[in-house]
């Protein structure tokens, strides 16, 4: 063997240890499964069903390492009370795990508010609407008593006497409101009382004040959980069906008119955390 061929040959070996462990290092890095950003998507108000397919969601997100960051995307008014509080305690859980982030595509008000602001970042878009920050309850009958019908306590028809309803929904506006405190911190621009005012208001303006961080769409707040986890090469995926939810009917939450159409307001009485919209009134 000439010199030439004992040349080429050092070369090929260093080439051979160089290359190897390129070759292991792709073989092993393939073998790691992608990050993923998780998004969930509320486009509905927050009830028993939607608030049982969320926290499906959570939990999903919480049990698979993969999963490293997740984005609310909301269109939402809010819902019931306790059903906001039960998806609010179950985000908590995930937030001590990983970041979240929320988009506000169309709304994100009342009880949808209430879990943005239990988020790490809230993106809008200039015309979201965002905010409507209180409670709206209905207030129990007063007490009557029916000859045909026994009861072992004043109470026992009608649950509380009115001004036990009041100062219930009292204490839930306040535990909104440290709620909101808790979230936003220093980053908010707007007195106690404004915030509690129940005004609802543009992307625009919830940045200026506070209520919301920055303009963006999903694929901002993609970016942002993904930076938050510090993770690239990254997929987004829908969580719903990874879930293992499957599309189901349930009774509406809104009424429905006889003509058929959906009015914004629930079917049934008790504590919301919901905006409801003005309805046009005929002169």
């Amino acid at each position: 063997m000439n010199q030439t061929d004992l040349t080429w040959e050092r070369i090929r070996i260093w080439l051979l240890w160089i290359a190897l462990p390129l070759v292991m290092g792709l073989i092993a890095s393939s073998a790691i499964p992608q990050p993923v950003i998780g998004i969930i998507q509320l486009n509905d108000a927050i009830y028993p069903l939607t608030a049982r397919e969320m926290i499906t969601q959570i939990n999903y997100a919480i049990d698979n390492p993969e999963i490293r960051a997740v984005v609310l995307a909301f269109d939402s008014p809010g819902g019931t009370v306790v059903d906001t509080e039960a998806v609010y305690m179950e985000l908590s859980r995930l937030r001590a795990k990983k970041p979240v982030v929320t988009v506000v595509n169309g709304m994100s008000a009342s009880g949808a508010y209430y879990l943005s602001v239990n988020t790490d970042y809230i993106y809008a878009k200039p015309s979201s609407l965002v905010g409507n920050i209180g409670v709206i309850g209905y207030l129990p009958s007063a007490p009557v008593i029916f000859e045909d019908i026994i009861s072992t306590g004043p109470y026992k028809l009608w649950g509380s006497p009115r001004d036990a309803e009041m100062r219930q929904i009292e204490m839930i506006k306040e535990g909104f409101l440290q709620a909101v405190l808790l979230g936003r911190g220093k980053r908010l621009n707007i007195e106690e009382e404004v915030i509690l005012s129940g005004k609802i208001w543009a992307g625009t303006d919830a940045v200026r004040l506070g209520i919301a961080d920055e303009l963006g769409t999903e694929n901002d707040a993609i970016k942002k959980a993904a930076k938050l986890a510090r993770v690239a090469n990254y997929r987004s995926v829908d969580l719903y069906h990874l879930a293992g939810l499957q599309s189901s009917t349930a009774a509406p939450f809104f009424i429905q008119s006889p003509e058929g159409i959906t009015l914004p307001y629930p079917t049934k009485p008790g504590m919301y955390l919901l905006f409801i919209p003005q309805l046009p009134v005929k002169q």
